[in-house]
């Protein structure tokens, strides 16, 4: 980019075809968000912008922005937010990036009620947080294996004023957890390793690798989490667990062998099998 002053349509154009270039999926899309977010205004406000000058300052934030998507970081670690369940959600590098897929597991935790909730593998927080801040009455412990994860939620939740309900713990599955609870909820990681290479980069090379693969067959954490949560469980409560599409059939048969038989499937937006849901009985 030139030291004279550039207008933002200008900028905006030059930018779309090189993020073509490198393969990004929706380059436009993406170009405008990025903008929007070097003019720290909201990509609604974008059109009205356009006509204008950038800045100095500006003009090397578009730059740095769109550099970085080229590379095919995602547009959400590039901005340092993403939208879920009507809320901002800081995200980084330790974590992943909150997906609108997950939040057929939040509508379906809040389809009854709660009082105590366990999120594993809580990454942003964003499903202990966004069922929390739907139920006032309700508190939660949120686990991660990841310290830089953890830091991450804790931020998240004093931004949505849910500290004082969510708890947050270092920790690895149910090892360091001896309560009881109404709702159990985990959007595990559960990529095959086989699976991981035809990811897409902004997914491989971006997030967090312990919170997309497991390892082996992508099944280990279901088998911790089978294993432990009926223990874990109020008589009646509930556990919610996200899944790959094509894993329904093996993670239903893992809770059934651990004392949760009747799991249901629901499906995402996109008809795919999303959530797996198994009551402990009362």
């Amino acid at each position: 980019m030139s030291d004279a002053p550039v207008a933002a349509a200008s900028a905006l154009r030059a930018a779309i075809p090189r993020l073509g270039a490198a393969g990004v999926p929706d380059p436009a899309r993406d170009a405008r968000r990025l903008l929007a977010h070097a003019l720290r205004i909201s990509p609604d406000r974008l059109t009205l912008e356009l006509s204008r000058l950038l800045s100095a300052a500006e003009a090397l934030a578009f730059e740095a922005a769109i550099a970085a998507r080229a590379a095919r970081q995602p547009v959400s670690q590039i901005t340092g937010t993403r939208a879920f369940w009507g809320r901002e959600f800081r995200v980084t590098r330790a974590t992943l990036d909150p997906r609108p897929e997950t939040e057929t597991l939040v509508a379906e935790a809040l389809a009854a009620p709660f009082g105590r909730l366990l999120d594993l593998g809580t990454g942003t927080g964003c499903i202990l947080l966004s069922c929390l801040a739907e139920r006032p009455g309700a508190t939660g412990i949120g686990i991660d294996a990841s310290s830089g994860a953890l830091a991450v939620a804790r931020e998240n939740a004093a931004r949505l004023g849910l500290a004082d309900r969510a708890e947050l713990r270092l920790g690895d599955w149910f090892a360091d957890v001896s309560e009881r609870f109404d709702l159990i909820v985990s959007n595990p990681p559960y990529i095959a390793e086989a699976e991981m290479a035809a990811l897409a980069p902004e997914v491989r090379d971006w997030e967090p690798a312990l919170a997309l693969c497991p390892g082996g067959d992508g099944l280990g954490a279901y088998r911790s989490i089978a294993a432990g949560a009926f223990a874990h469980l109020t008589p009646g409560g509930r556990l919610l667990l996200e899944i790959g599409p094509t894993q329904a059939a093996a993670v239903v048969a893992l809770l059934a062998d651990a004392g949760l038989p009747g799991a249901r499937v629901l499906p995402d937006l996109d008809g795919r099998d999303r959530v797996v849901s198994a009551r402990r009985a009362g």
